[in-house]
């Protein structure tokens, strides 16, 4: 294959909104929603006269996310203009940083998806105010613009090209995206727009040291799409090498339709935006105090309660870092613990039938729309012999549905377990008289009859029978015969 003899070099720039009440530099909301240009104000859309004052919250923000992923922290920084034409954002320049961000020098660790942990630099985040949206009329023949998003604040994570294949890019958003939600300073909604990231990649034959021409995917905002995207510029990037031509350092848009990407415009360098520090703003300055006061709010990140987890809880190291990967997950499965005392369970039914169902359906953890006491009390439903586990998975099925007391589910539809001896004993009787074959089978040595038997007989009760008590009768009955 032609990839064998090219090295993929990955960096991304994601963008991640905060959870700020208000915009970056105006009193205006940020909620996600709302009518057209009804989130806006004459600061936000650059009428004359108008001046920005910086949200302390942002910058606040802005710290914990860089301590979080090991960054130095910039005790003198300031804000600078940067200088392009936005079509949905007023003031044709927009507010960020350039040479002076608040965090540089980061780094996390990520799985390279062939199970070896790996180092991946940071090499700064920044805040900056994110633009408007462009609403294009295809049958009009125009574009209408909506302020809402313009000035909502942001921070840019920006990796070094440390990033070597499409899984590890797709890691290291996951991990990202993980870090973020734990210390709640985004809510991280791909699907709002909340997260994104620009795709740098480039390609070289391995050997080389100097880095190959890159080419950047801009505002992509799914994992899948991401994936997607490097795979196609990987190979067309070394198609065109291959037959002698050379890739262009240009920005593109990524086509989810039609699995490919198609240019923008030529790709601009730091010196095309003419930074200059915005005359508007006041430096920023930051003592040792605010930093470690700061540090003090950040939570229990997802490493360390992974940690945790195999200690107090006694889950696999698989267990753990699948749970502790989201932590709407992971504050579901602890809070589900300690209402019913059954980690494992409680483990098991996340990871299997809660995470099964999110993937079918295609939502996210936090979308799941019942809570801890309905899966505690499913839980402990089935550790009473209330309902059996068959039962149990209906009755989850329910809870994605309408979610409700599994008690009270399990009441309207009739499927509370048969645990009575009489009804049992008739079934498995009856289940006997039905299959001599398995009876001499489980005679003969072959273990797998019984769970042969013990299925028709869950059928025959549409699976409200104990499992427990069918399989002690089935033995004790073939025992006699």
């Amino acid at each position: 294959m032609l990839r064998d003899n090219y090295e993929v070099v990955i960096g991304l720039e994601v963008h991640a909104e905060l959870s700020t009440k208000t915009k970056i530099f105006c009193s205006c909301p940020t909620e996600f929603g709302g009518e057209p240009n009804t989130h806006c104000c004459p600061i936000c859309m650059a009428l004359p006269g108008t001046l920005p004052v910086l949200n302390e919250k942002v910058v606040e923000y802005a710290v914990k996310a860089g301590l979080a992923m090991n960054c130095e922290i910039e005790k003198n920084s300031k804000n600078d203009r940067k200088n392009y034409f936005y079509p949905d954002l007023p003031k044709a320049y927009q507010i960020s940083q350039y040479d002076r961000p608040l965090c540089k020098c980061g780094k996390i660790t990520i799985d390279d998806g062939l199970g070896e942990q790996k180092v991946i630099r940071i090499t700064r985040i920044h805040i900056e105010e994110d633009a408007g949206k462009l609403n294009h009329d295809d049958f009009g023949g125009g574009s209408l613009v909506d302020l809402n998003r313009a000035g909502v604040p942001l921070i840019e994570i920006v990796s070094e090209p440390d990033i070597r294949s499409s899984k590890e890019a797709e890691n290291y958003l996951r991990k990202v995206k993980s870090i973020l939600e734990y210390i709640e300073v985004s809510d991280c909604k791909m699907q709002e727009g909340s997260l994104r990231a620009d795709v740098n990649v480039s390609v070289r034959k391995k050997g080389d040291t100097k880095l190959g021409t890159r080419t950047e995917m801009k505002n992509m905002n799914s994992f899948h799409s991401i994936v997607r995207g490097i795979e196609y510029e990987i190979d067309r990037q070394i198609d065109v090498l291959e037959a002698g031509g050379k890739v262009e350092q240009e920005t593109l848009r990524w086509d989810d339709v039609s699995g490919r990407t198609f240019s923008m415009r030529d790709k601009e360098d730091a010196q095309d935006y003419r930074y200059f520090p915005d005359p508007d703003l006041v430096a920023i300055h930051l003592s040792d105090e605010y930093i470690e006061n700061v540090k003090k709010t950040l939570p229990e990140l997802p490493e360390s309660r992974k940690v945790r987890y195999l200690d107090e809880y006694k889950l696999t190291e698989r267990e753990a870092k699948l749970l502790t990967a989201s932590k709407y997950l992971s504050d579901l499965f602890e809070q589900t613990v300690s209402k019913c005392g059954n980690p494992k369970a409680v483990c098991n039914w996340i990871l299997s039938d809660i995470s099964r169902i999110l993937n079918e359906e295609e939502k996210e953890p936090n979308e799941i729309p019942f809570n801890s006491d309905e899966l505690s009390e499913l839980i402990t439903l089935i550790d009473k012999g209330t309902i059996s586990s068959a039962i149990a998975k209906k009755v989850l099925e329910e809870l994605f549905k309408d979610p409700k007391a599994p008690s009270k589910i399990i009441e309207e539809k009739g499927w509370v377990q048969i645990s009575d001896e009489g009804a049992i004993k008739e079934i498995v009787l009856e289940i006997l008289a039905n299959n001599p074959q398995s009876i001499q089978d489980y005679k003969g040595g072959k273990d797998r009859a019984l769970g042969f038997l013990v299925g028709q007989a869950m059928k025959q009760s549409k699976g409200k029978a104990n499992p427990q008590m069918l399989n002690k009768m089935f033995i004790e009955e073939m025992n006699k015969m």
